[in-house]
Parts: C-alpha cells; sequence; structure tokens
C-alpha cells in the first residue's frame, strides 16, 4: 500500500502532498481495491472478488481482474481505460497510462495476458496482447500494440510495434519523454527520400534531362494532384 503511494510521487510532478493523493489519485484507488479484490480471489470467494472489481471499475474507471499479479510500486498514472487481463503478470515499479490494455489473444483457459517484468514503462493508448514478456527496463511507446516478445532495455514503438534499439552511446530518454521515442516509419520515409534525391542528381550528372525540363515536370505533376484533390467531393 505504501510503496504505490511513494511511487506517486517518484514519476508523477503533478503529486504536491499526501492528502491529494490518497483523495485524488484514481490509479491508487484502483490498485488498492484490486488488492482486495485479488486477496479474495486467492481464498475462493471469486465471485466477491469479480463484484470488487467491478464496483473499482466503476469508481475509477480501471478494471484489473482479481486474478492478475501485480508488484510492488506500481503506479497507474490517471488510469481511465486501462484494461489489465486474467493471467497478467506485472513486477515492481512499472508505470503504466492511460489506455493501457494488457489483453489476451487465446480463448482457451491458459496464461493468455502479457508478462510486464519491473520498471518498465507502458505509454498512453499500448496495447500488449497475448502470452508475451515484456523485459526489465523496456519502454512501450504511445499506442503501439505489442505481440511480440520485447527484450529488456528496449524500446517499441507503431503499430504492429517494431523493437528499436538505442545507438551505441546515447542517453535513453527519461521515461515521461514519449516525444522522444524513435520512429522507424519516419525513418524509412527519410531514407526513401535521401535515395529519390541521390538518383535524381545522378541522372542530371548524367544529362538524362535539364534540371530546368524535372522542375517543370515535376511542378506540373504537383499541380495536377492539387487541382484533383481539390475537385473531390466531400467524403470521397
Amino acid at each position: 500500500m505504501f510503496d504505490n503511494i511513494k511511487a506517486v510521487f517518484a514519476k508523477d510532478p503533478a503529486a504536491r502532498n499526501l492528502l491529494e493523493v490518497l483523495l485524488c489519485y484514481p490509479g491508487l484507488h484502483a490498485l488498492w481495491m484490486h488488492r482486495l479484490a485479488h486477496a479474495m480471489w486467492c481464498i475462493k470467494l471469486k465471485t466477491l472478488a469479480r463484484f470488487i472489481s467491478h464496483v473499482g471499475r466503476l469508481l475509477n474507471g480501471i478494471e484489473i481482474h482479481p486474478a492478475a499479479v501485480i508488484g510492488k510500486g506500481v503506479f497507474i498514472d490517471h488510469g481511465m481505460g486501462v484494461v489489465i487481463g486474467e493471467t497478467a503478470v506485472i513486477g515492481d515499479r512499472v508505470l503504466i497510462y492511460q489506455g493501457v490494455t494488457l489483453g489476451g489473444t487465446s480463448l482457451k483457459k491458459v496464461k493468455r495476458h502479457p508478462t510486464i517484468e519491473s520498471d518498465v514503462v507502458i505509454g498512453a493508448g499500448a496495447k500488449v496482447l497475448g502470452d508475451l514478456t515484456v523485459g526489465q527496463g523496456a519502454k512501450i511507446g504511445t499506442m503501439a500494440v505489442v505481440v511480440r516478445d520485447v527484450p529488456a532495455g528496449c524500446t517499441v514503438v507503431g503499430n504492429p510495434g517494431k523493437i528499436v534499439r538505442l545507438p551505441s552511446g546515447e542517453r535513453p530518454p527519461s521515461p515521461l519523454d514519449h516525444n522522444k521515442l524513435p520512429d522507424p516509419v519516419l525513418d524509412v520515409v527519410r531514407h526513401l527520400d535521401n535515395r529519390i534525391n541521390a538518383v535524381t542528381k545522378l541522372m542530371m550528372e548524367k544529362k538524362c534531362f535539364s534540371e530546368e525540363e524535372f522542375r517543370k515536370q515535376h511542378m506540373q505533376e504537383e499541380e495536377g494532384y492539387i487541382e484533383s484533390f481539390l475537385e473531390q467531393e466531400p467524403g470521397e
């Protein structure tokens, strides 16, 4: 209980005092209600456990199955829309933002939800699906969809999630700096743009066409595209 309070002060700069944290943090309330629901689940009072979990969902907007295993120092920031499935396992000091889903991908009564190891950060709206493992210290970017194991210390971005290793020697971004996560799709677009420019320059050097001819043709194509776009009816 107290480790969750410490996690709030450690990971949320908006936390000002103990009374405010106790009264106004739904993620904290959801975890405390889960502790009670999980205890009921472990002594086979499963219907009561589900009812406590349901009440917690109504009050906090956070759905945690009473069978889920959650470690110490976990912090659910804001929390609205967070869903944690039945067989999910969450380690210590994990930071979870709003809209995160730790979901299952099987209808069989087996381990079908993810295992999140300690010190992981899961960005807003991320979906981690299936019986997979997110290694210690990994970071899941905002809106990422993770369907494969994530090695420790790696960063995952995109849909489907792509593992992005930080360049050697580069200092990792702060867990709160979601805007500094690498973007592999943007990297590919930049690479293609550089290749096109290089090929165009080479063709000009070989005198396949003049720079003036290229620019004229390019501008005509751009103007034609813009005109066709403007002629479209709304909703097309």
